[in-house]
């Protein structure tokens, strides 16, 4: 069932021009509502994402490389009680994203997130949430390029470099053209990695009855001789660590809404899609591998060959499957690389727009596109790069990375919190189009299951160093915030621009 309800009452017309948008001084807009800043004349991205495009976006952006090699972790640590794990996740991440699809469908905006919680925390709290989130989308863009051109340098007998340099040349035209063709391409992208997953559960339920040559009935056999919770219900708890980011990246959604032809009832089909897919999809993989693997034979996977997708689809017979896996991978890695540039260079322009990044940031090219802001990711990811190269097992290294794992955490709560402070507004003021059902109390939920997920992890050493490091990125990004107060004040659309931007929002 969906968390969201629609709410017919919505006024079609437009508001009173006294009507509180910012929850501070009543008559004055948000400057991000119509994506302001800078130049008033270039405040408005180009339209042309459609559903089908958010939709397979935020699918690309979840379903990685983690999926295709982290999923044995979970399973090794849980066993099949992993399941529980993955239900555990996909609440909070279910409660978080009806909640952050909530205000993106009422405020498109795209510094999604990062702009509601300015609006509903001051202007600190939108810098430091949106700069973790880029911080944490380039390590990640650094981590995913040097995989994918290892990769791809392996099979040509080449330094991994070099595939990777190609790879992030391309996607910076992809990434500079319009957001109509970007839209096309990740749709695609994401495309096939959707059907080699419906594939695999394809192929895993015939294995399961026996249906496939030289095969017979496997029921639940493996799972008998494990046990349901062969390391008990402390097992679940950390599989529920090794599980809960993995379905990251859905968030992207959001940012993207800005850029669609009809975000308010765009961003809500999308948003309801992308999770009822990606439970399917993830549910139904581990299903599939925990009925057909022995629980012994499911250990954490660092190549194509380890990944238990593979030892599924070797029982069925098929050849050449690690180099098909390799391929499968690769794709993952390479379609997660372009959602994120997407994603951190809306970002940036969001922040530039609203005085929280550099002005130079705020510009577009012929085709509507941030085109500043797509070098800029593009840059840092080929600093990413070579910091994971030339920083290869430092303790430099480490720490950042182990901030990414914590960043997710301090994102959820603040979407969390933001939606409990805003909703009140937004209703008022007639905005909301979908609704969260049983508000406040899934609100609340969703913050109390957070705050629970944050103290397994500071029972657990591996997961207390990520909440360490998350921990002291945020005090950096903290006194950057107080440090820059002045600076970033003066950066702020002037009162012309506040005034276009309501007229804007009100209209």
């Amino acid at each position: 069932m969906s968390l969201y309800m629609t709410d017919s009452n919505s006024p079609a017309g437009p508001r009173p021009s006294g009507v509180r948008l910012d929850g501070a001084n009543p008559g004055k807009a948000h400057p991000d509502a119509a994506s302001v800043g800078g130049d008033p004349s270039h405040a408005e991205l180009g339209k042309g994402l459609k559903v089908r495009h958010l939709t397979m976006m935020g699918l690309g952006s979840a379903i990685g490389a983690g999926l295709f090699l982290g999923t044995g972790v979970g399973i090794n640590a849980a066993g099949p009680g992993v399941l529980i794990s993955y239900l555990a996740a996909g609440t909070i991440v279910v409660l978080v994203m009806t909640m952050l699809g909530e205000m993106a469908a009422a405020r498109p905006a795209s510094g999604a997130f990062s702009t509601y919680a300015e609006m509903a925390f001051g202007r600190s709290a939108g810098f430091v949430l949106g700069w973790l989130y880029w911080f944490m989308l380039i390590m990640v863009l650094g981590a995913e390029i040097t995989g994918a051109g290892a990769i791809m340098g392996a099979w040509w007998g080449i330094p991994g470099w070099i595939p990777g340099l190609i790879c992030v040349a391309f996607f910076a035209v992809v990434n500079l053209v319009n957001v109509r063709g970007f839209g096309e391409f990740e749709f695609w992208f994401a495309f096939i990695k959707v059907a080699v997953i419906i594939g695999f559960i394809v192929i895993g339920v015939l294995l399961f009855f026996g249906l496939l040559p030289g095969t017979t009935f496997v029921g639940t056999q493996n799972i008998a001789e494990s046990g349901f919770l062969p390391n008990g219900v402390s097992g679940i708890a950390a599989g529920l660590l090794a599980v809960a980011f993995a379905f990251g990246g859905i968030e992207i959604v959001t940012i993207a809404a800005a850029e669609s032809e009809d975000p308010k009832r765009s961003i809500a089909a999308a948003v309801k899609s992308v999770i009822v897919r990606i439970g399917i999809f993830y549910i139904g993989c581990v299903l599939v591998i925990i009925t057909l693997l022995p629980y012994e034979a499911i250990n954490a996977a660092d190549t194509a060959a380890q990944s238990p997708f593979t030892l599924v689809l070797q029982q069925a017979g098929i050849p050449g499957v690690v180099g098909l896996m390799e391929a499968v991978i690769v794709l993952a890695l390479l379609s997660a690389f372009n959602a994120q540039i997407y994603a951190t260079s809306r970002l940036v322009y969001s922040m530039s727009r609203r005085g929280e990044a550099p002005r130079f940031f705020g510009s577009q090219n012929s085709q509507a596109v941030p085109h500043r802001a797509v070098i800029m990711s593009m840059a840092f990811a080929f600093l990413s790069v070579g910091l994971q190269i030339v920083l290869d097992g430092s303790a430099v290294l480490v720490f950042l990375l182990n901030a990414v794992g914590g960043c997710l955490l301090v994102i959820w709560l603040f979407i969390a919190l933001s939606q409990i402070k805003l909703r009140p507004r937004m209703e008022a003021n007639g905005e909301l189009t979908v609704k969260i059902w049983a508000y406040p109390w899934l609100s609340w939920l969703a913050v109390l299951l957070i705050m629970g997920l944050t103290l397994m992890m500071l029972f657990d050493e591996t997961a207390r160093e990520q909440v360490i490091a998350v921990v002291l990125v945020c005090l950096v990004l903290v006194a950057l915030a107080v440090l820059t107060a002045r600076s970033r004040g003066k950066a702020r659309p002037d009162a012309r621009i506040h005034e276009r931007a309501r007229n804007n929002v009100l209209d």
